[in-house]
């Protein structure tokens, strides 16, 4: 049985891949510091003897200090604002937590000689001049813009985890995660899968940025986190950026028609201005996590939303 701590534990892919870890019966303790994490998401997993949830901020230098006396086997961190309705409103805090967070969860790695894993994000290569985007390329990334805190912060992080792994022989695995979603996702948090969702289910108009011409990649959230959990798994992956993401395009008006055939719905589309240094084009290149992780998803469109659908739609009748 491993010690795993997990940061961001209470979003979206922390809580998914905290209940995958514990699940295979590993020691978890999770931290987050709920600005943007939902403590109902670890509701599954909150009374497992397995699991140990802390609530603070990464970015403080004392954060870290309870797990001094504990054994860590790895590190996964994962926490950041995601979306951009959030990471935008706390542009400052999304810096911190992507550098500053990250030295900290370095150095509990670094002393505790454990392996470390760090969420980058597809962001990372900005608006791309290169289609489809490997991890040799290095962006087209706007720093002076409202995608800047969070293209440019996963960006340094890297380099922190880079100068870890070069200086200090720390096993560091950097995942680039493309666009990923399923029923835990907030449908509150602006992304396009929960907004479609949400809105054809609640007969809103059906929102589309641009013309929808712009394309995305969308990985089902269990395929993320076996993904996740090889990379951490693999040893020749030390050092390494690994896309992680389904290299199936979409443009996002074939989305919203698709949501809107699998809903049944009567919502109308309507379409706003798109806003500033949004990516036109995004799919990974996964020909590395092919070969080194053996990985690649296996959960196509249609499949994943329909289970993201019939939980929206259970959630929403919940609430009313």
């Amino acid at each position: 049985m491993k010690h795993i701590v997990v940061t961001g534990a209470a979003g979206f892919l922390g809580s998914h891949l905290v209940k995958s870890l514990i699940h295979q019966g590993h020691q978890v303790t999770g931290i987050d510091n709920l600005s943007t994490g939902v403590a109902s998401n670890l509701q599954e997993v909150a009374h497992s003897p397995l699991f140990f949830f802390h609530e603070a901020d990464v970015t403080l230098p004392d954060s870290l200090d309870f797990l001094v006396e504990q054994p860590v086997d790895e590190v996964y961190h994962l926490a950041s604002p995601a979306s951009p309705k959030f990471y935008q409103a706390d542009s400052i805090g999304t810096i911190w937590v992507n550098t500053r967070g990250t030295y900290h969860l370095l150095e509990l790695a670094r002393v505790k000689g454990a392996k470390f894993l760090y969420s980058s994000t597809s962001e990372a290569y900005g608006d791309p001049e290169v289609h489809p985007q490997p991890e040799s390329y290095r962006g087209n990334v706007n720093t002076w813009g409202p995608r800047a805190c969070y293209d440019e912060a996963k960006r340094l992080g890297e380099v922190f985890c880079y100068e870890y792994y070069t200086k200090h022989s720390v096993s560091v695995k950097v995942a680039r995660i493309f666009n990923t979603y399923s029923s835990g996702l907030r449908n509150d948090d602006g992304r396009v899968i929960s907004n479609f969702v949400t809105q054809a289910l609640t007969g809103q108009d059906i929102t589309v940025y641009g013309d929808g011409s712009q394309t995305r990649s969308f990985c089902y959230v269990d395929d993320n986190i076996r993904g996740l959990q090889q990379l951490m798994a693999e040893d020749q992956a030390n050092g390494e950026i690994i896309n992680i993401g389904n290299p199936t395009e979409y443009s996002i008006l074939e989305v919203a028609n698709l949501v809107k055939e699998l809903t049944q719905s009567d919502s109308n589309l309507v379409f706003l201005p798109l806003p500033e240094d949004d990516p036109k084009v995004r799919r990974p290149v996964i020909d590395k996590a092919r070969e080194i992780l053996n990985w690649e998803p296996e959960i196509g469109l249609e499949e994943g939303l329909k289970l993201t659908i019939d939980h929206y739609r259970a959630m929403l009748q919940e609430t009313s």
